[in-house]
């Protein structure tokens, strides 16, 4: 198969050709038919995240499923699917409860796997991990789902959980902020999106924003208590840098949420003031990707014209252009919206 693979971190990613994957006993085999390209992939290949090498970057992906494991049951060849980027176990007590997205066992494609930037990739506990594409959705779409719209549904949805009327603020309006802004706006919220870049500040209003900002004209915090009146309900950092999180924290109502989903990784993840978070009896929640069973619920939204994620994507490009769309995320305000790759 073809596929897009790096052998050190930082090292320019070559195109080349690897051997088919494996099918696991307990999983499948994938033909990716569009795999996204997101800045946790960028992490991965410039060091900030310690993966195996070489890897194969991509962990947003759809396609159709073309070898079955021994041991699964309910999966067919020709079945379209998507896969959350975090694959649990299939058997521990968080697994089976449906949070495989905290599993102590789980997989990552493109981090502790080889990943979706290539023709085939493998997916070990099928049964756990598979999601069943509607007939509308088509592979562009899915693959867009994958980590940032999954991402920002369950950030939005589950960890923040606004009700109608609640001020929501998304700072970092790349894929998964323009993606939370969506939800929020679908869910009701009145949604301030945060970006210093114009054309990001722009996609965001597009989707729904109330009102959009740059940081560098404004004390982010202070503007949106006096636009609010007091303070947002819930406040997500999709950018993942202390300063962000910092101002997501500051920008909260007493009993507000504060949702980190960009990474915060070595001394970064000591960000958060913690005395505001005690003064103003805030609650600091965590979101990490999205389980199998919470797809439904997005699916239907998507399915009911509530959400329309192909919105976010601005651009397609192939296999072969992968590794200079992977550098060019050194410059983190050149990405706008999704960018998917069609092998």
């Amino acid at each position: 198969m073809r596929a897009v693979s790096y052998a050190a971190y930082g090292a320019e990613p070559e195109l080349l050709d690897l051997p088919d994957p494996h099918c696991p006993a307990d999983g499948v085999v994938v033909r990716v038919e569009a795999t996204g390209v997101c800045r946790s992939d960028w992490h991965a290949w410039r060091g900030h995240d310690p993966v195996p090498l070489p890897m194969v970057p991509g962990h947003e992906y759809a396609g159709t499923v073309t070898a079955v494991g021994p041991d699964v049951a309910g999966w067919a060849v020709g079945d379209r699917v998507t896969v959350p980027f975090v694959l649990g176990c299939g058997r521990c007590a968080w697994c089976r409860a449906g949070e495989q997205q905290v599993c102590p066992d789980q997989e990552q494609p493109g981090f502790t796997l080889p990943g979706s930037w290539a023709e085939l990739v493998a997916v070990p506990s099928a049964e756990a991990n598979l999601v069943r594409l509607p007939d509308g959705v088509d592979p562009v779409t899915a693959a867009a789902l994958g980590c940032r719209v999954a991402t920002a549904f369950r950030a939005v949805r589950r960890r923040g959980r606004p009700e109608p009327g609640d001020w929501v603020v998304v700072h970092g309006c790349g894929g998964v902020g323009l993606s939370a802004v969506m939800v929020a706006v679908a869910l009701g919220a009145v949604v301030v999106g945060v970006d210093p870049s114009p054309r990001a500040r722009a996609l965001a209003a597009e989707l729904g924003a109330h009102a959009v900002v740059d940081p560098a004209d404004v004390d982010v915090a202070a503007y949106v208590r006096e636009l609010s009146g007091g303070g947002a309900a819930v406040s997500l950092d999709c950018l993942g840098h202390p300063a962000v999180a910092e101002a997501s924290v500051r920008c909260l109502r007493p009993r507000g949420r504060h949702v980190q989903v960009g990474l915060l990784l070595g001394d970064d993840a000591r960000a958060v003031p913690m005395d505001v978070v005690v003064a103003r009896e805030l609650d600091v929640l965590g979101s990490h990707g999205m389980p199998s069973g919470d797809y439904p619920e997005m699916l239907a939204m998507i399915a009911a014209g509530a959400l329309d994620p192909r919105r976010l994507v601005r651009r397609t490009a192939s296999l072969a252009e992968g590794p200079a769309l992977l550098a060019a995320m050194d410059d983190p305000l050149a990405a706008e919206g999704i960018t998917v790759l069609v092998p």
